[in-house]
C-alpha cells in the first residue's frame, strides 16, 4: 500500500508538473501571438501610417500647398476680376507654377467664361453637357475649399492626372473659377510602391466611399470597392465612418492588421496592412519548441519527482515519529494526531479532552544534576505517564519538560480522572539513579475538554491556563479547565 500511495504521489507530481509546463508552454505562446498582435496593431502599423503621413506631407500635400497658393494669390483674382484680359498672363502664369514646383500640370477654369487656361494655352470652354467637365461643375457647388480626382489629362493625351481642384473666390466669397496642379498616377503609383518596399507593408489609398484610388503594381485591384473585396469587407463599413482605426481580417485562410488613417488634405484614407499570419508565425515556433522542451524536462522531473518523494517520504516518517529521547510523539506528530481525532469526533460525536503536564522543578534538577540527569528524568516520566493511561492515547512531548496527552471519547471529568492517575504514577517512587542519586518526581496537570471546532492552539492554551493554575496552586496537583465549558457532543 506504502508503495501504491508514492506511486500515486509521483504521478500527481508528473501530472502537475506536465500540466504547469503545458499551461506555461501555452499561455506563452498566447501571450507571444498577444505581444505580436498589439505590436503589429498597436505600434508596428501606427508607425508605419504616421511615417508614411509625413512622406505624403512632402510628396502628395505639396500640390494641396501650392494649389491653396495659387486659389489665394490676388493676381490671379485680379486678373479674373478685370475680364481676364490678356489670357497670355494666365498661361504665363500656370507655366511659371508648373516649372518652379515640377508639377505635371497647372491649369485655370473660369466660372465667368468657362475657358479652360492651361500652362500649354487655352485648352477648350468647359460645358456642363460635357462629362469630362463634371468636375469642374462638381467643385462649383461643393462646400469644401478643394478636392483630390484622377482624370485622364486633355493636354497630356489623357494621362491618368492626380488633380488639386481648388475653389477660387473673389474678395467677397463669390466662387470665379478652379485652380491647380496635378500629378501624374504613375509617379504617385511610384511612390506607393517606395513605401511598400522601404516599410515591407502593402500601401493603399481608398476614397470616402472605399473606392482605392492608389496603389502599388503587386496589388491585385480586380475589385475596387473595399466594400465588395473578399475579407477587407467585413470591416470596410466601419473603417470608412471613422478617421482612423486599427482591425483585423481573414484573407485566404490568414490573418490581415490593417490601419487606417483618413488624410483630409487628400480627403482619402491611407491604409497600410500587415499580413499577421507571417509575423505570427514565430510564435507558433516558439511553441513547438516550447513543448518538445516541456516533455523533455517532464521526463527529467519524472526522475526527480521519484527521488525527491522518497526523500520527503523519510523525511515526514521522521518527523512524524516519536521524540528520540522519550519515544513519545514529536510535536509535529501531535497536530496530525489531534487533527485527525478531531475530525473523528465532528463526524461521531464523542468528548476529546486534553491533559498538558509540566515536570515540577526541572530547571532546578537539571541546574543540580546536569543535563544527562534531566535527560533520565525526562524518560522516567515519559515511560510513568505511558504506564498510566490506554495504549491508544496520544501522549506526546510538547517541549522541554512539557507533554501534552490526548484523549479521545473521554470528557473532562473522565480526563481528570485519568490525569490524577497518572499524576500519581509519577510521584509514586523516586527516581533513583546510578551514584546513589534520588530524585522525587512530581508533575503538575491542567485538564481542558475540546470545544466543537475549536483549533489545538486554543485547546492547549485553555489546558495551558489551568497548569499554570495547578502550579500556583503548589504544584503536584491537577486543575481542569475554569473558564470555558464546552459541550459534549451528543451522539
Amino acid at each position: 500500500m506504502e508503495g501504491v500511495a508514492k506511486t500515486r504521489i509521483v504521478a500527481l507530481i508528473v501530472a502537475v508538473v506536465l500540466a504547469g509546463f503545458l499551461g506555461l508552454t501555452f499561455a506563452n505562446y498566447y501571450v507571444a501571438r498577444a505581444w505580436v498582435r498589439d505590436t503589429i496593431v498597436k505600434s508596428d502599423l501606427p508607425l508605419t501610417s504616421d511615417t508614411l503621413y509625413s512622406e505624403i506631407q512632402q510628396d502628395l500635400l505639396k500640390p494641396v500647398f501650392v494649389s491653396s497658393l495659387m486659389a489665394h494669390d490676388t493676381f490671379v483674382r485680379d486678373w479674373v476680376l478685370d475680364g481676364e484680359r490678356d489670357p497670355g498672363r494666365m498661361v504665363r502664369y500656370l507655366k511659371e507654377i508648373q516649372q518652379k514646383y515640377d508639377a505635371f500640370t497647372a491649369f485655370f477654369v473660369s466660372d465667368r467664361t468657362n475657358v479652360y487656361y492651361q500652362s500649354k494655352g487655352v485648352l477648350k470652354a468647359v460645358h456642363p453637357d460635357e462629362p469630362r467637365d463634371v468636375w469642374f461643375y462638381r467643385v462649383r457647388a461643393m462646400e469644401r475649399p478643394y478636392e483630390t480626382n484622377v482624370d485622364p489629362d486633355m493636354a497630356h493625351e489623357d494621362t491618368m492626372t492626380i488633380f488639386i481642384n481648388y475653389r477660387v473666390l473673389d474678395y467677397a466669397g463669390n466662387f470665379i473659377g478652379a485652380i491647380g496642379i496635378g500629378l501624374q498616377a504613375n509617379t504617385v503609383k511610384q511612390l506607393v510602391e517606395r513605401y511598400e518596399s522601404e516599410y515591407h507593408r502593402t500601401v493603399t489609398f481608398v476614397d470616402r466611399q472605399g473606392i482605392l484610388r492608389l496603389y502599388g503594381r503587386t496589388y491585385d485591384a480586380d475589385e475596387p470597392d473595399i466594400r465588395k473585396r473578399p475579407g477587407i469587407r467585413s470591416v470596410a463599413d466601419d473603417l470608412l465612418s471613422h478617421d482612423q482605426g486599427s482591425y483585423e481580417y481573414e484573407r485566404g485562410g490568414e490573418t490581415i492588421f490593417v490601419n487606417s488613417r483618413f488624410i483630409p488634405d487628400l480627403d482619402w484614407y491611407l491604409l497600410v496592412e500587415q499580413n499577421g499570419t507571417v509575423a505570427l508565425a514565430g510564435a507558433q515556433r516558439g511553441l513547438w519548441r516550447g513543448l518538445g522542451i516541456g516533455l523533455a524536462a517532464t521526463l527529467v522531473v519524472t526522475l526527480l519527482s521519484a527521488l525527491l518523494v522518497r526523500r520527503s517520504h523519510r523525511r515526514l516518517e521522521t518527523l512524524a515519529a516519536t521524540d528520540t529521547l522519550t519515544g513519545a510523539l514529536s510535536r509535529l506528530a501531535f497536530g496530525v494526531v489531534f487533527a485527525q481525532a478531531a475530525e473523528r469526533a465532528r463526524r461521531d460525536p464523542k468528548p476529546l479532552s486534553l491533559a498538558f503536564f509540566d515536570i515540577d522543578h526541572f530547571k532546578a534538577i537539571n541546574d543540580a544534576h546536569g543535563h544527562a540527569v534531566g535527560d533520565a528524568v525526562l524518560v522516567a516520566v515519559t515511560d510513568r505517564l505511558r504506564g498510566a493511561v490506554r495504549a491508544g492515547d496520544g501522549l506526546c512531548r510538547w517541549g522541554g519538560e512539557e507533554f501534552l496527552l490526548l484523549l479521545e471519547d473521554c470528557g473532562v471529568d473522565d480526563a481528570v480522572t485519568v490525569a490524577e492517575k497518572a499524576r500519581e504514577a509519577v510521584a509514586a517512587t523516586p527516581l533513583v539513579l546510578a551514584g546513589g542519586v534520588t530524585i522525587a518526581l512530581t508533575v503538575s496537570v491542567g485538564v481542558a475538554q475540546h470545544g466543537l471546532g475549536e483549533d489545538a492552539e486554543a485547546l492547549i492554551g485553555r489546558a495551558d491556563a489551568a497548569l499554570y493554575r495547578a502550579k500556583r496552586g503548589g504544584r503536584n496537583r491537577t486543575e481542569r479547565d475554569a473558564t470555558v465549558n464546552p459541550p459534549v457532543p451528543v451522539a
